[in-house]
C-alpha cells in the first residue's frame, strides 16, 4: 500500500486492485477512513474534525492526481507521489 502524500501526521495511501468506487485511505495516530475521490465522502471510518477537514480540503486541490493514480494502481503500476497540504 503506497503513501503517495504525507502531511501533518496524515498519510494518504491507495492500494493496488482496490474495489470500487474509486477511494483511498487516510490514517492519523489510531484513526483511518477511505475516502471517495468523486464525492469526497466518507466510506469507512473515522478520522477527528479537525484532520477529516485538512484532508478534504487536500483532496479537493489534487482530485485529478488522484484519479490519475487510482487509475495506474488498477493496472499494477507505480503510483506518483502528489505534493502535501501546506
Amino acid at each position: 500500500m503506497p503513501t503517495i502524500s504525507e502531511f501533518f501526521g496524515i498519510y494518504i495511501r491507495m492500494y493496488y486492485d482496490d474495489h470500487s468506487p474509486p477511494h483511498f485511505h487516510a490514517y492519523y495516530n489510531e484513526h483511518q477512513a477511505l475516502i471517495c475521490i468523486e464525492t469526497l465522502a466518507i466510506i469507512d471510518g473515522e478520522l477527528p474534525r479537525r484532520v477529516r477537514s485538512l484532508v478534504l480540503e487536500w483532496a479537493v486541490e489534487h482530485r485529478q492526481e488522484l484519479r490519475e493514480d487510482w487509475q495506474l494502481a488498477q493496472r499494477h503500476q507505480p503510483l506518483n507521489s502528489i505534493d502535501p497540504l501546506e
